[in-house]
């Protein structure tokens, strides 16, 4: 037994999420809610635990009995009920046609909750059995605010309405966030007590994710290899993706780097964020940048093990770049429709690290892991607005104590207004 199952094998706690609401709503206008993320993000504690959900009929395609029913009776796994959870669905995609019938012989009657660790959009028979039929919602790791058990934090609706935050300090300096880069967000990272202890929880990771997860998705000819391509791609979070120079680095074909990014964006550990294209009169990079969907795992991956290691490290600043990525992607998830996020970089040098789109609304976001924001952090966001006068302003998150407006339409705010 490895690390991994043994470290994870206590019942896990659970916390709010944000998404729940959500949820809720959606089971009660679609007849199908897709549920999915990567894997120990906390899907089956939340439908287990989580109303109206709780009192769900719950299958798990992780059992060998159920599995076998789906192959001989799949509609008996509804029978005498309405409502039904089934987790792990990927596992099991010859189960869609029945449930597909289900929802089209008797409309209204059946609600289903469909959870995976594997992006079902990008399983070809699964997006077409669902057509029509089905919403999509992806839990990602836990933020701090629901780690804290508090409330969406309402900077970005705020400033996408045009209102903005009172110059003023927050009651405390924020926390040293080098431990939360270490620990990582993963929920049962909580319960772990040594910085030890979560590094070998992340070695029993992605150890399961190679050897269980990888093999039921596709064929990989190297697991040491895809395991090589991940090192380096820890490396490379929040800078500008060059496939070229992966699969050199990686001693592999560009063909095959391909195949292996979307294997990780498809069970969502991995994402690419395109470059915002709004401006035509400046030549921009289109490069997307990468990020991983969990800090933690990028700080692991990357061989930083302690936290000494990693307040030396080159790439601290793109890892707590990738720590407000994580946020902002939550946030950008729970605002309707969802908002797209994007960076902007022209080929002069100029750039914003984050761009959220939410509508004909537009926000410039910076990121500097500096504790005494000024106006010279703001060159970026500065070069931005005036190419994008449209847009409703620019954020610069900063890791001082300070709420400061440095321009009519950029305001300096301390990370954790953002994180919650």
């Amino acid at each position: 037994m490895n690390n991994f199952h043994s470290i994870a094998a206590d019942p896990p706690v659970y916390y709010d999420r944000w998404l729940t609401p959500q949820l809720r709503s959606a089971c009660e206008a679609f007849p199908i809610v897709v549920l999915t993320g990567a894997r120990q993000v906390g899907k089956s504690t939340l439908l287990r635990r989580a109303e109206p959900f709780s009192s769900w009929r719950y299958h798990t395609m992780d059992d060998f009995d159920t599995l076998r029913q789906v192959q001989e009776n799949p509609a008996s796994l509804w029978a005498g009920v309405s409502e039904v959870i089934l987790d792990e669905v990927q596992k099991a995609p010859e189960l869609l046609p029945a449930i597909k019938r289900a929802v089209d012989e008797q409309p209204g009657r059946y609600r289903f909750v469909l959870s995976g660790s594997a992006n079902l959009l990008l399983m070809g028979k699964v997006s077409e059995s669902l057509a029509g039929r089905a919403v999509y919602f992806v839990l990602d790791p836990l933020t701090l605010g629901e780690r804290h058990g508090q409330p969406p934090p309402s900077l970005l609706t705020d400033v996408l309405a045009g209102r903005w935050p009172q110059d003023g300090l927050l009651p405390a300096a924020p926390a040293d966030p080098l431990p939360l880069l270490q620990r990582g967000f993963m929920p049962a990272l909580l319960a772990l007590k040594t910085p030890e202890d979560c590094v070998r929880w992340w070695d029993g990771y992605v150890a399961t994710y190679l050897e269980r997860d990888l093999r039921q998705m596709s064929q990989v000819e190297s697991l040491v290899d895809f395991r090589r391509v991940m090192a380096l791609l820890a490396l490379r979070t929040g800078q500008l993706l060059n496939q070229s120079d992966v699969a050199r680095d990686a001693g592999l074909s560009q063909s095959t780097i391909h195949r292996y990014l979307n294997l990780l964006e498809a069970t969502h550990l991995f994402e690419r964020v395109p470059a915002y294209l709004g401006s035509h009169t400046t030549r921009l990079l289109k490069a997307p940048r990468a990020f991983w969907a969990d800090v933690g795992l990028a700080v692991f991956l990357a061989g930083y093990y302690t936290a000494a290691d990693l307040a030396g490290a080159r790439e601290v600043g793109a890892f707590f770049e990738t720590l407000i990525y994580q946020h902002l992607r939550v946030s950008s998830g729970l605002l309707a429709p969802r908002a797209r996020l994007h960076f902007w970089r022209t080929q002069t040098g100029d750039e914003v690290d984050f761009v959220l789109e939410h509508g004909r609304r537009v926000v410039g976001i910076e990121v500097k892991m500096t504790n005494s924001p000024g106006y010279r952090h703001s060159a970026g966001l500065v070069k931005f607005l005036a190419e994008h006068p449209q847009a409703v302003g620019g954020i610069l998150v900063h890791g001082g104590q300070t709420i400061r407006r440095l321009d009519e339409k950029i305001v300096a705010v301390p990370w954790p207004l953002l994180t919650g």
